[in-house]
């Protein structure tokens, strides 16, 4: 085989650095663009915080310079650009043994802004858990030594619902004690709080927060008898067949269920050591003078800059080892700055168009809701559909309809007898709209929503109905039956 020399032209694209941090940089979310700046701010000298500059920024920015482009045209850069005090030509590329990665990793953030001591661990502190409430309570009790080690082992077996999962047989075997003595202990741990925890089926749990209320509270005799002997017909809504054995009236078994519906059936969960998570939106978009204006959220937006002490004691023709450190920390700190800037205006270039082509949204609720795909964002801004992907991902907008995350207004195309298309988050709200408006005693079944949705020129399968309908947390038509 002969070696020959051939030359050969073609374009690729080469991930430098600085262009893998300002796409890590994009597909952040709030936090961890706190964290990320918290970072660089812990190892990069030359970034400060500028809480005056952010301030006098958001404070002059002009609201017309964040403007919907479709009621006051282009969106000014000007609403995302970040003010420093240094104006030097950002060099191409960095020194290649610039390591981004060991600079600018993943780190931890305890805190939003300076200043800002309200009370972070009370805020992200969880709940006492229902294992520790009711062994607090077991503390309070006068149980014997031995009891309160079945009490322990009853309440260890309890599910997160505050249900006993084991039989008293199997318990009462392992724990080398009686079926009566561990019976008694949970009954003991029956009347602790919340009510009914202990109970080993819905009606046990049920029952011991009915036998907890007052005596005197209206109808608790009718709502104890169809707990105790017609649960079954209950849960299926056999109002007929339960009036017939009850002998109870229409009204009086209305007012009997509705006590029944002011019981839970997972009393645990009351208790949920759940952690609470709070969205903090990146855009906030509002209506003035009979136009849609969308801005960042200015407590959302990085206030950095370079340190002006620090970058005055870089001499041009010193290459010193502490000089060159300097170099290089300004250039990647002018590099992150930039890729802030670029993250802020794409995002404020995605919003706003997602606004702009989403305005019946905005004026008329979820009912007008426009079908929509990543590619058309694309189109419009000029960018590639992976961009608005990373854009949109993890990103909130604060409307006055609430806080939405920007994947919401993409939705898929169902076809219309008008020809035109309608967007399938229009339709789940329509399907909701006719359920809020259905007669309680006879609710729509999934082929009467069909058939009204067609009569509006949506025509959409049954099983559709059914899937959106279930994707909204809606029971079926016979759940859905109830007494007035």
């Amino acid at each position: 085989m002969k070696q020959s020399l051939q030359l050969k032209l073609g374009t690729q694209l080469t991930m430098t650095p600085q262009l893998q941090q300002a796409i890590r940089l994009l597909q952040l979310s709030t936090l961890d663009l706190q964290q990320e700046v918290q970072s660089a701010l812990d190892s990069n000298p030359m970034l400060e915080i500028d809480a005056e500059d952010f301030d006098d920024r958001g404070a002059d920015s002009s609201p017309d310079a964040t403007a919907n482009q479709s009621d006051t045209g282009e969106a000014s850069a000007s609403a995302t650009e970040t003010e420093a005090d240094w104006s030097a030509d950002i060099p191409t590329d960095l020194p290649v043994d610039t390591q981004w990665d060991d600079i600018y990793g993943s780190g931890s953030y305890s805190g939003s802004h300076e200043g800002d001591d309200n009370g972070l661990e009370q805020r992200n502190a969880a709940g006492i858990g229902l294992a520790d409430h009711l062994l607090w309570q077991l503390n309070l009790t006068g149980l014997s030594a031995d009891d309160k080690l079945i009490a322990e082992n009853l309440i260890d077996d309890l599910s997160p619902a505050g249900f006993l999962q084991t039989p008293i047989a199997e318990l009462a075997t392992a724990l080398n004690a009686g079926e009566d003595e561990v019976l008694a202990v949970l009954k003991s741990i029956q009347q602790f709080e919340p009510a009914g925890c202990g109970a080993r089926d819905l009606r046990e749990c049920l029952m011991l927060q009915l036998r907890q209320l007052p005596v005197n509270t209206p109808w608790l005799a009718e709502a104890t008898l169809l707990v105790d002997k017609h649960l079954d017909l209950l849960g299926k809504r056999d109002f007929r067949q339960l009036s017939r054995r009850t002998r109870l009236t229409e009204a009086q078994l209305g007012d009997a269920i509705r006590l029944i519906q002011t019981l839970t059936p997972h009393p645990g969960e009351t208790l949920a050591a759940e952690e609470t998570h709070y969205v903090v939106p990146d855009i906030m978009v509002s209506r003035r003078e009979q136009r849609w204006l969308v801005e960042l959220n200015p407590e959302t937006t990085p206030r950095l800059r370079i340190n002006d002490s620090y970058a005055a004691l870089i001499k041009r023709a010193d290459n010193s080892s502490d000089n060159n450190y300097l170099k290089d920390n300004l250039q990647e700190a002018r590099w992150f700055l930039k890729s802030l800037q670029s993250r802020n205006e794409t995002l404020l270039k995605v919003a706003s168009s997602i606004v702009e082509k989403q305005q019946g949204f905005f004026e008329q609720g979820p009912e007008a809701m426009k079908p929509m795909v990543l590619a058309d964002i694309a189109e419009s801004i000029g960018m590639h559909e992976s961009t608005i992907s990373r854009v949109t991902t993890q990103k909130y907008m604060l409307t006055p309809r609430g806080v939405f995350e920007l994947k919401y207004f993409f939705s898929s195309h169902v076809s219309t007898d008008s020809g035109e298309d309608a967007s399938s988050t229009a339709i789940r709200a329509l399907i909701r709209k006719l359920i809020d408006a259905e007669p309680p005693r006879k609710p729509l079944s999934d082929n009467k929503i069909t058939q009204e949705l067609d009569n509006q020129g949506i025509k959409v399968a049954r099983r559709t109905v059914a899937k959106y309908r279930e994707s909204m947390g809606i029971p079926s038509s016979s759940e859905r039956k109830r007494l007035v």
